[in-house]
C-alpha cells in the first residue's frame, strides 16, 4: 500500500474552517462598510517582494522575523511582514496616478517567523487603513475617529484607543542625553505591558543609568487627564515643541466631540518600529488588556522617503484580525456564522433535478439563499445535513407535489410544515419565517 503522507500544517499557520471563516469574512465585510463611508479606496500589494525593497527600513527585530529565501531565478526575495511597508513602495511607483490626499485600506495576509502565543501567529491577517499627503492634525484626527468607529462597529465599544507621540518622546530623549539609545529606550518601553514595570525600570536602567530610568519611568506614567499629561511633557520638552502642540489640538479635538472618554493619552505608547514619527496610538479591551494591542499604528513622515524624493507623510493603522477573533471569542462576543443557505432544496427524484435547480435559482433572484441536495436520499437524512449545516428551512417535492404543481416548506427550527405552495409563495414565507 502506498504510503500516506500526513496532512500536517506549519507552526504558526492554521487552516480555517467554514464556521470561522465566514466570522472573519464577516468582519471584514463590517470592516469594508466602515471604510467605503469614510471616503477609503481598496488597493492590494504583492505577497512577495524585492527582499532589498521590503527591508529597507525594517530595523533590526523585523529583519529576523521576514521569511526571505532565493526564488528559482535566483532573486532574493522576502515575504511581506506588514502592509504599511508594500503601501509605502506602491505610493512611490504610483504617486502620479492617484490623487493626493489618498486614503486607502487594505485587508491581507502577512508572514512573520516569530514565537506563537496567544492570537499571535506567523501567518495572519491584518486590515490597514492610511492617509498620505496632509500632515496635520485633522488626518491624525481622522485615523483615530476611524479606529473608534471600527472598533464600536465590531461592538468593541468597551475599549480605549491609547496614544502618545513619537516626536515629543525624542525629545525628551535627547533632553537627557540619550539620542543614540532611543530606539533601544523606546523598545524597552514598548514591551512594558508584556514584562511588567519592575522589569522594565531595571531594563531601562541597564541601557540609560538610574537617574535617567527614573526619569524615563516619570514621564512615561499616564496622568489621569490628557490636560495634566500634556502639562508635563510640557515641562519636559517646552510648551513650543511641535509634537506637543499636535497633541494639544487633538484632544481639544476629541473634547468637542464628545469622545473623549474613549481615549487616552498616554506617554508610555512608542511603538517600536523606527519608522514612526508623529502621533503613535495602540487599543486596548477594557475586559481583555492582556491580549495586547488588537488596531495600532501612527505617523510615518519618512517612509517613503525609501523609495522617492517626493515628501509623501502618512499616517495610518493596522488591525490584527486574528488577535480580535481571539478575543471576541474568548469575550464571549461571537454571533453565530451565517450559514451558506438559508434554504435546502431537496432532491427526491433524481428526474426532478431541473426543477430542483430552477427553485434555487428563484430563491437566489428574490435575494434568499439556497442550495440543492446533490443526489436522492431520505427527507431525514436530507433535514439531518440542513442542520448540521445551519439551514433553517427545506423546500421538499417530490412525485405527489410534482402532480399537484406544488411545493411544501418546512422550517427545521419549529418542525413547521407549510404546505400546498406555489413557488412564489414559498419564496414569500421563507421571507417571513426568516425575517
Amino acid at each position: 500500500m502506498k504510503d500516506l503522507i500526513e496532512p500536517r500544517v506549519l507552526k504558526g499557520f492554521r487552516d480555517f474552517l467554514p464556521e470561522k471563516e465566514a466570522q472573519r469574512l464577516a468582519i471584514l465585510r463590517k470592516l469594508e462598510d466602515v471604510f467605503r463611508l469614510s471616503g477609503f479606496s481598496p488597493i492590494d500589494t504583492p505577497a512577495l517582494e524585492y527582499s532589498d525593497v521590503l527591508l529597507g527600513k525594517g530595523g533590526g527585530e523585523t529583519d529576523k522575523q521576514v521569511y526571505r529565501f532565493k526564488d528559482h531565478g535566483d532573486r532574493d526575495v522576502a515575504l511581506r511582514f506588514d502592509l504599511t511597508v508594500p503601501f509605502a513602495r506602491f505610493m512611490a511607483a504610483h504617486i502620479n496616478e492617484l490623487p493626493l490626499p489618498f486614503r486607502r485600506w487594505h485587508g491581507a495576509k502577512v508572514w512573520r517567523g516569530e514565537n506563537t502565543q496567544r492570537g499571535r501567529y506567523r501567518e495572519f491577517m491584518q486590515v490597514d487603513f492610511d492617509i498620505v499627503g496632509p500632515d496635520s492634525a485633522s488626518a491624525d484626527l481622522e485615523v483615530l475617529l476611524l479606529m473608534h468607529r471600527c472598533m464600536k462597529t465590531l461592538g468593541m465599544e468597551k475599549s480605549v484607543i491609547h496614544f502618545a507621540h513619537r516626536g515629543v518622546f525624542n525629545a525628551f530623549v535627547a533632553s537627557l542625553g540619550l539620542e543614540t539609545k532611543t530606539v533601544e529606550v523606546l523598545r524597552t518601553i514598548d514591551k512594558a505591558r508584556k514584562v511588567g514595570q519592575e522589569k522594565t525600570r531595571e531594563d531601562l536602567e541597564v541601557a540609560a543609568g538610574a537617574e535617567n530610568a527614573r526619569k524615563i519611568v516619570l514621564f512615561i506614567h499616564p496622568e489621569e487627564s490628557w490636560k495634566k499629561s500634556l502639562d508635563t511633557m510640557k515641562e519636559m520638552v517646552g510648551a513650543e515643541n511641535d509634537g506637543v502642540q499636535r497633541l494639544s489640538a487633538i484632544c481639544s479635538c476629541l473634547d468637542d466631540l464628545g469622545l473623549a472618554s474613549g481615549f487616552s493619552l498616554d506617554p508610555s505608547i512608542t511603538r517600536g518600529l523606527d519608522y514612526y514619527t508623529g502621533v503613535v496610538f495602540e487599543t486596548f479591551l477594557t475586559d481583555l488588556a492582556a491580549i495586547g494591542s488588537v488596531c495600532s499604528g501612527g505617523r510615518y513622515n519618512d517612509l517613503a522617503s525609501l523609495y522617492t524624493h517626493q515628501k509623501l507623510p502618512g499616517v495610518g493603522a493596522s488591525i490584527g484580525i486574528d488577535r480580535l477573533m481571539a478575543a471576541i471569542e474568548e469575550l464571549g462576543l461571537v454571533s453565530p456564522a451565517a450559514s451558506a443557505s438559508s434554504v435546502l432544496v431537496t432532491c427526491l427524484e433524481e428526474r426532478l433535478t431541473g426543477t430542483y435547480h430552477r427553485a434555487a435559482e428563484a430563491f437566489r433572484d428574490a435575494g434568499v439563499s439556497a442550495e440543492v441536495y446533490p443526489e436522492p436520499k431520505k427527507l431525514a437524512v436530507q433535514f439531518s445535513y440542513a442542520e448540521k449545516r445551519g439551514i433553517p428551512l427545506a423546500l421538499v417535492k417530490g412525485e405527489k407535489e410534482e402532480n399537484e404543481g406544488v411545493v411544501g416548506l418546512k422550517d427545521l427550527r419549529s418542525r413547521q410544515s407549510h404546505d400546498g405552495l406555489t413557488l412564489e409563495s414559498a419564496i414569500r414565507t421563507a421571507k417571513e419565517l426568516l425575517r
